[in-house]
């Protein structure tokens, strides 16, 4: 039982490695996201908030720390997505017929799957950490490396979760899909609305009731919040907020990210089961 949940998880890591370009790509893009959009758009904004008053003694931080915890989102969420295209390609290529023809449970396909593009995303977020402290992102300032060490492994566990509730819904489209083409329509036409419609780039105070609802409620959003816990800290003002988040806000993100995730999974679990690969 074991061996084709670890054969499956393997195989897709050393594609991931092999690919060169796609290896290259993936760690890529968020690198320029910083760089280019992060930089230009922080000497801006924090022109614009130069004068704005803050409350005594807050923790100021700059438009490039923000979003850089906006961009880690961001990658994590287009990779798990994107995840489920390996499936498609095993059905079309007649593979997927024999792995679901084999006696190995269908739950270890998707729990391979899953955690295979959950380590990807850990290496992408620890990257984007790193070249964001580089650039002059100010995650962890003060900490000492203890704190740090713990920071890093909320962070990761934040992703982690988020990762694996996108990469079983990705699965479970993948899987009621025929072509590649058809697939990458309906995960593009997804991304923009959880992407933009959370506060990865900006608060959404200033939303209309109704997506400001909706966006409390994004999973996105909640992911973001618990990467800027950690790696900003509880108390800090950021664009003329002031953010304030308590260990309960933390937990009841991360609650909320666990009933994504098993509702995601249970998705994933019904269209397997059902799944007739010809």
């Amino acid at each position: 039982m074991n061996y084709g949940f670890t054969t499956i998880f393997w195989r897709d890591m050393i594609r991931f490695v092999r690919f060169r370009t796609m290896l290259v790509a993936s760690l890529l893009q968020p690198a320029l996201w910083l760089a280019f959009f992060g930089i230009a758009m922080a000497s801006n904004f924090d022109r614009l908030m130069a004068g704005i008053p803050v409350p005594a003694g807050a923790h100021v931080v700059g438009y490039l720390t923000f979003m850089a915890a906006g961009v880690i989102a961001m990658t994590t969420l287009f990779t798990s997505l994107f995840g489920g295209i390996v499936i498609l390609f095993d059905k079309n290529w007649g593979l997927m017929r024999e792995i679901l023809a084999s006696p190995m449970n269908r739950n270890h396909i998707i729990f391979g799957i899953g955690l295979s593009g959950v380590a990807k995303s850990f290496i992408q977020a620890i990257i984007i950490m790193v070249f964001g402290v580089l650039i002059g992102a100010a995650f962890f300032a003060g900490d000492t490396p203890v704190q740090v060490i713990i920071s890093v492994l909320g962070i990761l566990a934040f992703v982690g979760m988020f990762a694996l509730g996108f990469l079983f819904l990705s699965a479970a489209i993948a899987i009621s899909m025929e072509s590649p083409e058809g697939l990458q329509g309906v995960i593009t036409l997804m991304t923009m609305p959880i992407f933009f419609a959370s506060n990865a780039l900006y608060p959404i105070d200033s939303f209309p009731e109704i997506l400001k609802i909706l966006s409390i409620y994004n999973p996105m959003t909640l992911l973001i919040t618990g990467i800027r816990y950690f790696a900003i800290g509880p108390d800090f003002v950021a664009l003329g907020k002031h953010y304030v988040f308590t260990q309960a806000d933390i937990l009841v993100s991360f609650l909320g990210l666990t009933a994504f995730t098993v509702i995601m999974f249970l998705l994933a679990y019904w269209r397997f089961k059902n799944a007739i690969v010809t």
